[in-house]
């Protein structure tokens, strides 16, 4: 039967009234809700504030426009690195943030981002979506009436702007360096004067002087920050962040209240941000750090001892958190385990074919 016949059929039967046809039932079930989500990052850097307007975008889309969510940037509601802090007291249901900002409150914190010489970015989602990490995380986190999702990795990063070069571990003495959390604990071992900044304050402070080295992410986000105007040595390897992973955290009440189809488009919306992230500074970084070096940027590897030095450091700091903190010994021990793993297998398969392929300087 064509469809005007069907139609003219139905309305028949009707008793030639108004046909009436039922809306699905999830678009009756679902209300309409308004969030804010402030993030810990400025809009200058498009691929990592960028996964929340991703976020919240796939989260309108999925449900008609009736699940709104406006983002703000850090320090348009509350100072970046207290993100956390105005979901906590209800400011904002939402936040998009690193769990390693909160080192201050918990040290346990670091694992939900990244830690020294912890995970890539691949095995980072494999321990968390696979190997227990969100469910850890869950549990850990529910004193603080936040639920998380990861939303955003950045991939290996590099180990920052300094204006003269690290050769030995001698040379991080003295040393005022932007870096806080779990690595800043690491390097003030070796001498290193921490300083916890946000990505905004970090080329004031080195342009000024009152720092003398700065970290902040890789090749695409320092070259907008234009690090390399103020200090021309670029260190690599990041061994403190291997693959960091960014977190959506929410009100747990807030979480609760949404409908069960609500919280499940959260969650998918959440899981093609952390992907989308990945993927966008994977093929952003090769043409920046091209474009830095031909401006000038030197590129100088950490040697070995300085490596060696930085992991010796780092285990002295897990050994001394693990004997003073049950939260971070539980999580500490499930993490390392995994990484074990991981690595095991990555030197078989990963590792040598990445080797091989470097090599080849295609």
């Amino acid at each position: 039967m064509k469809r005007r016949e069907f139609l003219k059929a139905a309305s028949a039967a009707a008793g030639g009234g108004t046909l009436v046809i039922a809306a699905p039932a999830i678009a009756q079930s679902a209300p309409e809700i308004r969030w804010r989500l402030t993030s810990s990052f400025p809009k200058s850097l498009d691929t990592i504030y960028g996964a929340g307007e991703t976020f919240a975008r796939a989260v309108s889309e999925m449900t008609d426009g009736r699940f709104q969510i406006q983002v703000f940037a850090g320090g348009e509601i509350v100072p970046p690195l207290q993100a956390m802090d105005a979901v906590q007291n209800g400011t904002v249901e939402a936040c998009h943030t690193a769990m390693y900002y909160y080192w201050g409150k918990d040290a346990t914190f670091a694992f939900g981002t990244a830690v020294p010489f912890g995970l890539n970015a691949r095995q980072m989602n494999a321990w968390l979506y696979h190997g227990g990490g969100n469910q850890l995380l869950d549990e850990f986190l529910a004193d603080y009436g936040c639920v998380a999702l990861p939303c955003g990795n950045t991939g290996t990063q590099m180990g920052g702007w300094f204006r003269r070069e690290i050769k030995t571990p001698a040379d991080f003495r003295g040393l005022k360096m932007r870096i806080g959390g779990f690595a800043g604990v690491v390097l003030q071992k070796l001498g290193v004067v921490p300083q916890q900044l946000a990505g905004g304050d970090i080329y004031p402070s080195l342009e000024k002087g009152t720092i003398d080295a700065a970290e902040w992410v890789g090749p695409y986000d320092d070259e907008k920050l234009g690090f390399q105007k103020v200090a021309p040595i670029y260190h690599f390897p990041g061994w403190w962040e291997g693959g960091p992973t960014l977190h959506l955290m929410i009100s747990r009440q807030k979480f609760a209240e949404l409908p069960k189809a609500y919280q499940g488009i959260v969650r998918t919306a959440a899981a093609m941000a952390n992907q989308e992230m990945l993927v966008r500074y994977d093929a952003q970084n090769p043409p920046a750090i091209r474009r830095l070096v031909a401006a000038g940027t030197q590129l100088r590897p950490f040697s070995n001892e300085v490596l060696e030095a930085c992991f010796k450091a780092t285990n002295e700091v897990y050994a001394e958190n693990v004997a003073k903190n049950p939260k971070f010994k539980k999580m500490h021990d499930a993490y390392m385990a995994f990484r074990g793993d991981q690595y095991q297998w990555w030197r078989i398969a990963e590792f040598n074919y990445d080797l091989f392929m470097v090599r080849q300087r295609l």
